[in-house]
């Protein structure tokens, strides 16, 4: 029987990983670092965009929710487009489109057109991370998946912070249309890379041609991956770890840290900074440990969720009018945990589907996180609104999600394990070698 160490070369037929991939998949990632530069300028800019559009925190958050319903939607779509045209196609189209609505963004003059601009956003940025995590799966071998999805996440991060400390400031120095028109042509860059360097999958590692006939082959990859447990279960993990963090840095942070805390924009600035900080430190870690130790995925899964719920019931409950200093700090520390915790989900699903399935199986996972980080957008939205700006009881709405959530998890981790156990044993066996 023949397994695979850490130390070891990649077995027969696998991708060969090396200096090459890394360049290659480089190039992946840097288009999705842009996208979510894009993704999270809105966070840096909430009360700025109020005052430019004259509206209040229902209006304001649907800037995000309407970005994220149209990422969330189009996941499934870019699985399967990934799975039938390739990464390279499908990231140029997203840059293209993300570029366009940054660029929209920067000159829109109404609260019209600038929805329509994000949700031209929403759908570029949805194009890209998908994309990436396929590309990852082509060009390295699989016992690298889990640390470079946690690699490709913690770009992501990269992108988060440049939002956070460079085009924050910006747009108190130079201005809303410079600020946003200028981070826009970063998309340009980056377009003019991926067309110049990125490829597919190395050369020799052809995928085997598939046949594609229309709406029954659409529905039989959605009706083949949601079938395996693992896929579920992964939607699942994501859509309970990722939103807290989502929401705090993509709208509410700054506000709920300024008008709800009392704190300067300069000190809520660098609480959000040390989410971002944490989440790239935490990313490290969980991959480095679920690559050893497969068996940590659920542990560290849930133990992300009760440790964020914790916190936020502490701090929502601090008998003060505000919380102090130290437990702001330990709060938006282990909110950096959120988003690691959320890339497991792809590792429950990734060993779930063949290389054929990896774009729906993933776009399906994606989706989870995305659904979750919208309703809990609109809810603390409306609940602001509704209660004259109680942060408590508008951020107790993230309670609800991840109690649904966790009986989900729950639920379906037995037959998720079972299921997985099972493939490895079957791959094992086909893996035995009879001397002749």
């Amino acid at each position: 029987m023949s397994r695979t160490l850490p130390g070891d070369p990649p077995p027969e037929g696998a991708p060969p990983g090396g200096r090459r991939a890394l360049a290659v998949w480089g190039i992946g990632v840097s288009v999705y670092f842009v996208a979510v530069i894009f993704r999270t300028s809105l966070g840096v800019a909430g009360l700025d965009a109020a005052d430019r559009f004259d509206v209040g925190a229902s209006a304001l958050s649907t800037f995000s929710i309407l970005q994220l319903l149209v990422y969330a939607g189009m996941q499934i779509p870019v699985g399967l487009l990934v799975d039938r045209l390739g990464t390279k196609k499908v990231l140029g189209i997203g840059v293209v489109l993300f570029t366009a609505g940054q660029l929209g963004f920067a000159l829109s003059p109404s609260y019209g057109m600038a929805l329509a601009s994000r949700a031209l956003l929403g759908c570029g940025d949805a194009m890209t991370f998908i994309s990436v995590l396929r590309l990852g799966t082509r060009w390295f071998p699989a016992r690298r998946g889990p640390l470079v999805a946690q690699m490709a996440g913690l770009a992501g991060m990269a992108g988060n912070l440049v939002s956070t400390l460079v085009l924050s400031r910006l747009l108190h120095g130079i201005g809303w249309t410079a600020a946003f028109a200028g981070s826009a042509l970063a998309g340009v860059v980056v377009f003019v890379l991926l067309v110049l360097f990125l490829k597919d999958h190395p050369e020799g590692h052809e995928p085997e041609p598939v046949l594609h006939r229309g709406a029954a082959y659409v529905r039989r990859q959605i009706a083949m991956s949601w079938r395996e447990p693992g896929t579920r279960l992964g939607l699942w993990v994501h859509f309970t770890t990722q939103f807290p963090a989502m929401v705090f840095l993509l709208l509410w942070g700054m506000p709920f840290l300024v008008e709800a805390q009392g704190l300067s924009r300069a000190a809520a600035g660098e609480l959000l900074t040390l989410v971002v900080l944490s989440t790239m430190v935490f990313g490290l870690v969980y991959g480095q440990v679920v690559a050893r130790h497969h068996g940590a995925r659920l542990p560290l899964a849930l133990g992300t969720v009760g440790a964020t719920a914790s916190l936020w019931a502490v701090t929502l409950a601090w008998p003060a009018d505000t919380a102090p200093m130290w437990l702001l700090v330990v709060l938006c520390a282990v909110l950096g945990a959120c988003g690691p915790a959320s890339m497991l989900g792809f590792d429950f699903a990734r060993p779930a589907n063949p290389p054929e399935r990896q774009g729906t199986a993933s776009g399906i996972t994606n989706m989870g996180g995305f659904v979750a980080s919208m309703t809990t957008l609109f809810a603390i939205g409306v609940l602001l609104d509704a209660t004259d700006d109680d942060y408590a009881v508008a951020f107790s709405s993230v309670f609800v999600l991840q109690a649904l959530g966790v009986s989900q998890i729950l639920r379906l981790r037995g037959r998720a394990v079972r299921r997985e156990r099972e493939r490895l044993v079957a791959s094992r066996v086909s893996s035995v070698h009879v001397p002749v």
